[in-house]
């Protein structure tokens, strides 16, 4: 017999993210990686996603008060070889310890626009036409 795949992750690969999560939180709010920009950027680590094989760990990060993202996202990806070694205490339980690959968090970006398209007058009207329209039902 043979498992169905699903693009879905799993319950063990979702609890292993989030373990690699909290360790990269961890490591980075104790200052552990000697580089200016890290050190001087408040980093907020959203979501880690692991391979299957929990081989990979990419970490989707959000360089909070900094416009170049890009800056801040390419020193964690020097590191990541450092901060993997700083990783071993936290998850010593793993069999093998995950590659990082850090990536920006753009969901917030998304969100910021949905809540402008929420918030524009054209669907601000439509919203107001449907509620008018329901109140004439009642």
């Amino acid at each position: 017999m043979s498992k169905a795949t699903s693009s879905a992750p799993s319950q063990r690969m979702l609890r292993v993210g989030e373990q690699v999560r909290a360790a990269i939180t961890q490591v980075l709010q104790r200052g552990e990686v000697r580089d200016d920009l890290i050190e001087r950027t408040v980093i907020s680590v959203s979501e880690v996603r692991m391979s299957p094989d929990l081989k990979i760990a990419t970490a989707y990060v959000t360089p909070l008060g900094v416009t170049d993202h890009e800056k801040v996202i390419e020193a964690l990806n020097r590191h990541a070889r450092f901060i993997r070694g700083r990783l071993g205490g936290a998850l010593r339980q793993m069999k093998y310890m995950p590659e990082v690959r850090f990536r920006d968090d753009t969901s917030f970006d998304n969100y910021k626009k949905i809540d402008e398209l929420l918030r524009s007058p054209e669907v601000s009207r439509d919203l107001s036409e449907s509620t008018a329209d329901d109140d004439d039902k009642e």
